[in-house]
């Protein structure tokens, strides 16, 4: 369920009409909506309840805007980081330290001494040789560092393969068959306290009995490692839930995902941790931009629009789906080519599809776009950075300014060699 419906011929974001942003900020921009992210939230935290004991890290790399985060933390949610920015993030938008997790395959050294300094509440280690690291650093500047070691179970989440990450051919986690010897070598370093194991094998899931499979393995690994006497009290089940991007589309809810993780985990007695992102974030927004034109094609017209791959990468790196619907549909419908102005072919939204007619000037939007959208935007073509906003009911703000391609090439520098 999200907060963008039609209301007298008009798509709305809660309260404020989708046009008037537009015409207001500029377009192409994304609105996300407070009380749809709350909602989502909530039904989140409510659904795992079930469980006795939880904690909530929201995986910001879904969407790092700092009013998201905020109005995460109002929520109770603290923060699964993966680099020293969305640590930053996280601290600046309110959420304690106590509640960070700090997940990655790449913490560089830099970045393991900034999150011991801080007192994070995890650290989430991909490899032995992580773990030998942070134990120098954590002991050189006299602390203990919390951590879970990241196992790799060679579970496919039959989602697309460049967000699987529980395959033995990924590249994140420890071996599921050398875990337990890596985590009882870890458990003897000083400047580590070894507390649990961590698990995520992918992104966009859609069918929940890979992730009954990885749990499952994981519960038997925590049982061997209690058998030799390690301690084991927090266990990380990652996130990844995924999100219906196709209208009618159903996936699995968070009532079901928590009735299969209650089956699973029910005799663990742990602190059982979840890092939904995409699950909270992605139908929060939509992504609004103006038609440019409507260009003959040979098989159908293409639709080209103001806003491009670089504002929206997703169907460029993964061929996903996002719904497209005008801002003020006439009720009539065609079939068409959607296609941004980066010349790239690969800026290409969609083929082929069934959508509301529109001319040039119209506003249209880009759904579900709230998460991995912005966060993942960049200036190729030296386009604008896109800017975000932000509605709550009927008051709305802008949460992050349009960065223009002046902003950007004043940070450069030509070389008094080539003057």
């Amino acid at each position: 369920m999200d907060h963008f419906e039609l209301k007298d011929g008009s798509l709305f974001a809660e309260d404020v009409p989708v046009a008037e942003i537009a015409t207001a900020v500029g377009t192409p921009v994304y609105i996300y909506s407070l009380a749809t992210l709350e909602r989502h939230a909530r039904v989140f935290r409510e659904a795992l309840s079930v469980l006795p004991r939880i904690k909530l890290a929201y995986a910001v790399k879904s969407n790092p805007n700092l009013a998201v985060l905020r109005a995460l933390a109002r929520q109770g949610y603290g923060a699964d980081v993966v680099s020293e920015g969305e640590l930053h993030r996280a601290l600046a938008a309110g959420i304690p330290a106590g509640e960070i997790v700090f997940s990655g395959v790449g913490k560089t050294r830099r970045e393991l001494s900034v999150a011991v300094a801080s007192r994070i509440g995890q650290f989430n280690l991909e490899s032995e040789e992580e773990g030998i690291e942070l134990s120098q650093i954590a002991a050189e500047m006299g602390r203990r560092a919390p951590c879970a070691l990241r196992v790799n179970p060679d579970v496919d989440a039959g989602t697309h393969a460049k967000i699987s990450t529980g395959k033995a051919e990924n590249k994140f986690g420890v071996a599921y068959d050398r875990a337990e010897d890596i985590y009882a070598r870890l458990a003897t370093l000083p400047g580590l306290d070894m507390r649990g194991l961590a698990v995520h094998i992918g992104s966009q899931i859609s069918d929940l009995e890979p992730s009954r499979r990885a749990f499952t393995k994981m519960g038997d690994l925590m049982r061997r490692l209690r058998a030799r006497g390690l301690s084991v009290t927090n266990m990380d089940l990652g996130g990844g839930l995924g999100v219906p991007y196709k209208q009618g589309e159903v996936l699995p809810g968070p009532d079901a995902y928590a009735a299969m993780v209650h089956d699973v985990t029910q005799d663990w007695d742990a602190t059982i941790m979840f890092e939904p992102g995409r699950v909270i974030t992605g139908n929060s927004g939509v992504l609004v931009t103006e038609v440019v034109r409507v260009k003959e094609g040979v098989t159908h017209p293409w639709v080209v629009v103001d806003a491009a791959m670089n504002d929206l990468a997703r169907p460029a790196l993964y061929d996903a789906w996002h719904d497209f619907a005008a801002v003020r549909p006439n009720g009539r419908t065609i079939t068409a080519n959607i296609v941004g102005p980066i010349c790239e072919s690969a800026d290409t939204f969609a083929m082929a599809r069934t959508i509301d007619e529109v001319k040039a000037g119209d506003l249209a939007v880009f759904r579900t776009a709230g998460a991995y959208g912005a966060t993942m935007a960049n200036t190729y073509n030296s386009r604008a950075l896109v800017p975000e906003a932000m509605v709550n009911g009927d008051k709305w703000a802008i949460v992050a300014n349009r960065i223009e391609p002046e902003t950007i090439h004043h940070a450069e520098r030509v070389p008094g060699w080539l003057k």
